[in-house]
């Protein structure tokens, strides 16, 4: 299958980059960016240039995107080119291309205030079935873009899989108070329980949606790492957090109290990757037993291709507060 990845020099591009042609299919990659990855250097707002990127194309995964990150540095008008018409674009060429699946990466921002319950309240269960509150003009774009597929299905008959993925970047967390806390390695480990997926597991996802479009149609999935909470624990994870940790997975204190590394003081959300496990059959190999298995073993804790991907920032730019402003 030839596949069209847009966001080739990005994280999760670059990584489907990779895994493609291990799986028989041909990518051609797209991005703004030059890269080792990249075949056509150019933006997915440039209707010509979305056109010819597809021709002979028989998929799509959409990658390319502005993120949360950019929402201090770019306009709103920006994001509206990039991630509304630019999917826009992606999607009339695609079926005027005669392209048959169609795999847009999404991200967990949509949901924006409905990630923050108020204080006393439990922390929040997030499933599909959360009506997405954006709180930023990233998560109204994306809630905007995932519409537009699932209109392209219904009307035009293109399989659409809008895949909502949690972090699996590897740059230093945006908010100075959980910096100046924890080590790098602790808050992402500390993630893997509600809010991270490893890069790995986040690809093998678009694998899966790409391979199983034509049989779902439409469908929208959050991929996150398997929690090991239950919807039982949310009370008890906004003000004792260890103890539901404790209760779960044992294991964690031990190899926390060698490395001096701590969790967080609460938790307000946790997503649950139930009906991507059940519908997409997608399973995810790395979660916090496991890594916390790896690091008693002094192994990384990250996948080898995480690993390899590696770090790529946002901008072109260094910024003295943080890895990029937050509006």
């Amino acid at each position: 299958m030839k596949v069209l990845v847009t966001g080739s020099a990005g994280h999760l591009g670059e990584a489907l980059m990779h895994r493609l042609p291990e799986q028989d299919h041909e990518p051609r990659g797209l991005d703004i960016n030059p890269s080792p990855f990249t075949h056509l250097v150019g933006s997915i707002s440039d209707r010509q240039f979305v056109q010819e990127a597809l021709t002979g194309m028989d998929a799509v995964i959409h990658c390319a995107t502005l993120h949360k990150p950019h929402v201090a540095t770019h306009s709103r008008q920006d994001f509206v080119d990039i991630n509304i018409t630019g999917t826009l674009n992606l999607l009339e060429e695609a079926v005027v291309a005669g392209v048959t699946s169609f795999v847009f990466t999404s991200t967990t921002s949509v949901f924006g205030d409905a990630l923050r319950p108020p204080a006393g309240e439990p922390a929040a269960w997030i499933t599909e079935d959360v009506r997405p509150l954006p709180k930023n003009i990233y998560g109204v774009t994306k809630v905007a873009a995932e519409d537009l597929c699932k209109l392209f299905q219904k009307h035009h008959g293109l399989n659409c899989i809008v895949l909502r993925t949690s972090r699996f970047f590897i740059e230093e967390d945006d908010d100075r108070s959980v910096r100046d806390h924890h080590t790098d390695a602790n808050i992402k480990v500390n993630e893997f329980l509600h809010r991270r997926v490893d890069i790995e597991d986040a690809m093998s996802a678009h694998l899966l949606a790409l391979e199983r479009a034509a049989a779902l149609g439409f469908d929208r999935f959050i991929i996150s790492a398997t929690t090991p909470f239950h919807s039982e624990d949310l009370i008890q994870l906004r003000h004792d957090l260890a103890g539901v940790v404790r209760r779960h997975c044992p294991q964690y204190e031990s190899e926390y109290q060698r490395r001096g590394w701590s969790l967080f003081r609460t938790i307000d959300r946790v997503y649950v990757n139930t009906h991507a496990r059940q519908r997409l059959g997608w399973e995810p190999r790395h979660d916090f037993g496991g890594i916390i298995e790896r690091l008693r073993n002094d192994q990384d804790p990250m996948s080898p291709l995480a690993r390899l991907i590696g770090s790529k920032g946002y901008h072109d730019r260094t910024f003295s507060d943080g890895p990029y402003p937050v509006a």
